[in-house]
């Protein structure tokens, strides 16, 4: 099951992500100002995700991508595709489990995984 990520951009506003099953980002959304309105627009999607529609286009790279949309507004970008294809398996993981992933927040300053203090007699 995928998931949503909260996290900050450099500029410390807000963004999420929707990451796939085997962990990779699908799309990220645009920037906000506080962390609670990234919180009510995820679950504005889950609720809604049959309001979904996806824009899809070819950069001038080569590379496939898609735009989506809830209802009339731009909610959010995917990452880049080298094929059609895979963009439509992108597509298919969010229709497929965004609307009963868990979220997950990782927009604190604060270390998420704590380092690991190696002691010097474990080091011979």
């Amino acid at each position: 099951m995928g998931a949503f990520v909260i996290s900050r951009r450099f500029n410390d506003e807000y963004k999420f992500t929707f990451t796939s099953r085997k962990g990779k980002v699908i799309f990220t959304s645009l920037s906000y100002e506080l962390r609670f309105e990234c919180e009510e627009d995820i679950q504005k999607f889950k609720e809604n995700i049959e309001l979904a529609k996806f824009l899809k286009f070819k950069g001038s790279g080569g590379k496939y991508f898609f735009k989506l949309m809830l209802g009339e507004v731009h909610f959010a970008t995917s990452r880049k595709y080298s094929t059609e294809l895979l963009l439509q398996k992108g597509i298919r993981e969010i229709v497929t489990y965004a609307s009963k992933s868990e979220v997950l927040d990782f927009s604190s300053n604060e270390s998420i995984f704590e380092d690991e203090v190696v002691g010097e007699e474990e080091m011979d």
